[in-house]
């Protein structure tokens, strides 16, 4: 099966939480009612405000226009203490689970960014709430950018 990919990139902490909210549910709600998007696979960390917010509001839309179209997949960078500890919640949480052989080799402080790169790589479309010209987001998105990929910072829009 052919899916349209969306990886979802922000930062760790959210300066205006409800606003990333809303933006971020009235773009992905676009994607839910445009049939010509097919299946929606929707890639998602779990590193931050922005990855925890993002998830919710996919879960959101999955309920609202049903499953049969969209798949929630957590990617870890490596086997973290939170996925040791809690599997079976995540499991529950999340339509899929994945963990990339590449990242997973690396030192820790590097494997996320390889992770991110992969997802970007794997990815049709980038959506992200970015704000600062500095950190993760920053460097995915800088990724994004030299991969050609299509890009929508929400953080960057005026009006929700």
């Amino acid at each position: 099966m052919n899916f349209y990919t969306v990886s979802l990139f922000g930062h760790r902490i959210l300066d205006s939480p409800k606003e990333a909210e809303e933006r971020l549910f009235a773009f992905l709600r676009e994607l839910f009612s445009a049939p010509e998007y097919g299946c929606l696979e929707f890639l998602v960390g779990r590193n931050g405000d922005f990855d925890l917010l993002a998830a919710s509001v996919v879960k959101r839309l999955i309920r609202a226009f049903g499953g049969e179209r969209a798949t929630l997949v957590l990617v870890l960078p490596y086997p973290t203490a939170e996925w040791r500890k809690n599997e079976s919640e995540l499991l529950n949480y999340y339509d899929e689970v994945e963990i990339f052989e590449e990242s997973a080799k690396r030192f820790y402080k590097d494997a996320i960014g390889a992770r991110n790169r992969k997802m970007i790589d794997r990815s049709n479309l980038v959506v992200c709430w970015l704000r600062n010209e500095h950190g993760g987001t920053f460097q995915a998105i800088r990724y994004a950018k030299m991969q050609g990929r299509k890009i929508r910072n929400l953080a960057g829009e005026s009006g929700a």
